[in-house]
């Protein structure tokens, strides 16, 4: 199982739980609410997943012109991430 995907499971889990707990939700089916909020949690998490390669991507596609201005890779790449992601309409 990939990470993200156990990322997701362990979120899931305490999501539905927190939410069982405190009576704001009431579940008939705990592992299909699980399963459910885990699909959403694993899309989200691939989506920022290929958001940052796509970021990466694009500083490597200009390395020499950051490379020949005083520009920081590292301190680009969340600017172009937050950038690409207001595009997209992603929220970080």
């Amino acid at each position: 199982m990939p990470r993200r995907d156990q990322i997701a499971e362990r979120i899931a889990e305490a999501v539905v739980k927190r939410l069982t707990v405190k009576k704001i939700l009431e579940v008939k089916d705990d592992a299909a609410a699980r399963a459910a909020v885990r699909h959403v949690l694993a899309e989200n998490l691939a989506a920022e997943e290929r958001l940052d390669a796509d970021a990466r991507k694009l500083l490597l596609e200009h390395a020499k012109a950051i490379k020949d201005s005083a520009a920081d890779y590292r301190q680009l790449l969340p600017k172009v991430k937050e950038k690409l992601a207001r595009e997209r309409g992603f929220i970080l």
